[in-house]
């Protein structure tokens, strides 16, 4: 008898696909529908930090003295009583484990949002946490300690599992991971898809560059979930961007990860995409003769045979050079 069941951030869930934060799941009734459609888990659609701030500046009375009292104050604005709207009652439609999410880059007052985030009833929080460093003052290690000021500073607001989804604008995720993992986070999601910015030659103006994944992008997550499941084995791991298929998430666990956010392929091919994905990953461990998740998780991680040498290969130039055989297309004319 072969199952999908995994467990990620102290959650069980009956297989391993969670969609992503997006439009996907910006309201309850899309929400059920995923679930309809065979979905693990699902995460909210972000709310920002900018949005609680500007939100906090404009409610905020300095007379109050308790934050409690004026964080219910700006609760009552459009924006954050709508998002606490929306994981009441996606958490009453749905069965499967909802997780919130706050997309942010500072410590400050917002932190305390995470509190009502919990009350409302979410079974974890997810904070995406990614901003692009271009001060030529900056403090080396700044941007990696203010992960973890953050994670603690939430950890003081709430008691449900934290989700720290991380940019891949980091010098060493290992040691910034390891370091989540001690002070109390439950799971990290490698890699979250930043902002693209191009520009229109004709015009001469900015434009959003290509905002869709592609399954060859899956190979960035692929070589940290290796190394970071190896050296740092007692955190939950899913990958995120990249996944289009079924082959695409084996290849997520085997590398260490317990579950894979999906978003692209599913705006691309819609909710019958979960039950293709789901089969495909079925057939593969029946094949392979995996009868759990457990099973196959880790297994070509960075403590495979060859493991560290292929994950922490950089030179491209040099592979081929070393290459016997070097396999060439005719050129058409």
């Amino acid at each position: 008898m072969t199952d999908l069941y995994t467990s990620f951030a102290e959650l069980q869930l009956r297989n391993p696909f969670i969609v992503s934060s997006s439009g996907l799941t910006d309201t309850a009734p899309k929400c059920l529908a995923w679930e309809e459609a065979g979905a693990g888990a699902v995460v909210l659609k972000s709310i920002f930090e900018e949005q609680i701030m500007q939100e906090h500046d404009r409610w905020y009375d300095p007379t109050s003295v308790e934050g409690d009292d004026y964080l219910r104050t700006y609760l009552r604005a459009h924006s954050l009583s709508e998002h606490i709207g929306l994981i009441e009652e996606a958490k009453r439609l749905c069965t499967i484990p909802v997780i919130a999410s706050i997309n942010c880059s500072t410590r400050t007052e917002w932190a305390e949002y995470a509190g009502f985030v919990e009350k409302a009833g979410a079974d974890a929080l997810e904070l995406n946490i990614m901003e692009i460093q271009a001060d030529k003052e900056y403090e080396f290690g700044a941007y990696e300690r203010r992960h973890i000021d953050i994670l603690d500073r939430v950890r003081k607001y709430v008691h449900l599992p934290i989700i720290i989804k991380l940019g891949m604008n980091l010098t060493n995720p290992v040691a910034l991971v390891n370091q989540l993992y001690a002070n109390g986070a439950a799971a990290v999601v490698l890699f979250n898809r930043p902002y693209r910015p191009d520009i229109h030659i004709e015009t001469g103006k900015f434009h959003a560059g290509e905002m869709w994944t592609r399954p060859s992008d899956l190979c960035d997550s692929l070589r940290w979930l290796g190394i970071c499941s190896a050296r740092v084995p007692g955190l939950d791991y899913a990958a995120s961007g990249g996944v289009h298929d079924g082959w695409g998430a084996v290849k997520a666990l085997l590398a260490g990860a317990s579950a894979v956010e999906v978003c692209t392929t599913l705006f691309w091919n819609g909710p019958q995409r979960i039950e293709a994905m789901k089969n495909q990953l079925l057939q593969w461990m029946k094949l392979h003769k995996y009868s759990s998740i457990e099973q196959l998780k880790g297994l070509m991680n960075m403590n495979a045979t060859d493991g560290g040498h292929l994950y922490e290969r950089i030179q491209f130039m040099k592979y081929f050079s070393e290459q016997k055989k070097v396999t060439t297309r005719p050129i058409s004319h």
